[in-house]
């Protein structure tokens, strides 16, 4: 990584150009950089067409606010010069969507200047902070994996990992209400990071798992307990004057019998939703937010067997981007104390380096303006 001087970026129509206020360094920045080449062939094989690999110059930054500074010729733009703003990182390349920072042509944040979509840019409302606007990506990210786990306030909610995005999660979960939100982390600042964000109980997975308390939360923990459940509920419908099967289709529909946790998977390494699938209770429904880059493996007899639910979470929409903006801009959801540091440009590679060795560190953000170069 390396820092260089370059063309100052020119928008085109339907474009802004903006001045880059601070921008977050994303696991996904993390995980390109070591296997950028995998991530280009799995993308393109996939339709997305942008140009990426480790040999090509690529700027990073995809979670960022910044500044307005002018718009592409033609644009009739409702966002004025100096406007505080944060956008999606889409933006329109031809007939192609790319995304900003993770493509040849379409350099991200990690930069004084950037070229966004202004159909994606939003106003930063109510004065929030340009550093906590920058997590507005993470936090959507959060909120978009909370509504795939279609999680309710009486749901138990079980958060393994507490990083940028697990405490994102965890945040969101607070705010729609979750009364039980259990969290696993192996450090112990990101573990007090968990109880500040919301979790009710944190447990150091070394020590402790997270699934502990199944029995007192009403799960079912093996295979036998399963068959228990459904010959003992057959028992008791067939003493009713009515035929069973109707009674059991009522049951079902009002959600009655099973119970289960909505597990979150924040990590992203292998090896770890095989983990999950082995430790978690019957009928468990996972969302796997954390992105693994490298193939992975997993028993499906294993989850057969405990009739387990696995759905996996990408990004956001650009609702979900509103939302979670404005819930922090009215104090639905401290984003703030993710920040753990900031550095200039010319301290991004070190950090880099420090971030694959120190799990004490959550969220870092740049500052084109500052000279830092440590934390």
């Amino acid at each position: 990584m390396s820092v260089m001087e370059r063309p100052d970026p020119l928008p085109g129509p339907g474009q802004l150009l903006v001045k880059v206020l601070r921008c977050g360094i994303c696991g996904s920045d993390l995980h390109v950089r070591d296997h950028c080449d995998h991530w280009g062939r799995m993308m393109k094989s996939q339709g997305y067409r942008a140009s990426i690999g480790s040999d090509q110059e690529m700027v990073f930054g995809h979670e960022f606010s910044a500044e307005v500074i002018d718009a592409g010729p033609g644009t009739r733009t409702r966002l004025k010069p100096g406007t505080a703003v944060v956008a999606l990182p889409l933006i329109r390349r031809g007939l192609d969507i790319e995304l900003l920072g993770l493509s040849a042509h379409s350099p991200g944040a990690y930069a004084e200047r950037v070229v966004v979509q202004e159909t994606m840019t939003m106003p930063i409302p109510n004065g929030l902070p340009a550093a906590d606007a920058a997590l507005t990506d993470p936090m959507a990210t959060g909120l978009h994996a909370v509504l795939r786990g279609e999680v309710t306030r009486k749901d138990v909610a079980i958060v393994i990992g507490c990083g940028p995005v697990g405490l994102a999660v965890i945040c969101m979960l607070k705010a729609k209400g979750v009364s039980k939100i259990i969290a696993s982390d192996f450090s112990p600042v990101r573990r007090a990071m968990a109880e500040h964000c919301g979790a009710t109980l944190v447990v150091n997975p070394g020590k402790e798992s997270p699934y502990a308390q199944w029995r007192e939360l009403g799960f079912i923990n093996d295979v036998a307990g399963a068959f228990e459940l459904g010959m003992s509920s057959k028992e008791q419908l067939d003493q009713f004057p009515f035929p069973w099967w109707h009674l059991w289709s009522v049951g079902e529909r009002l959600g009655i019998g099973k119970t289960r946790p909505i597990i979150f998977e924040c990590v992203g390494v292998p090896g770890i939703l095989q983990s999950i699938i082995a430790s978690a209770p019957q009928f468990s429904r996972i969302v796997v937010v954390g992105v693994c880059m490298q193939t992975d493996a997993i028993e499906p007899a294993m989850a057969i067997n405990k009739e387990i639910d696995i759905r996996f979470s990408l990004g956001y929409t650009p609702l979900d981007f509103r939302q979670a903006l404005h819930m922090m801009a009215e104090g639905k959801v401290d984003a703030a104390p993710l920040i753990t540091g900031t550095v200039g440009l010319h301290g991004v590679e070190s950090v880099f380096d420090m971030l694959a060795k120190a799990p004490d560190q959550v969220k870092i953000l740049i500052d084109p303006s500052s000279e830092a170069v440590i934390l």
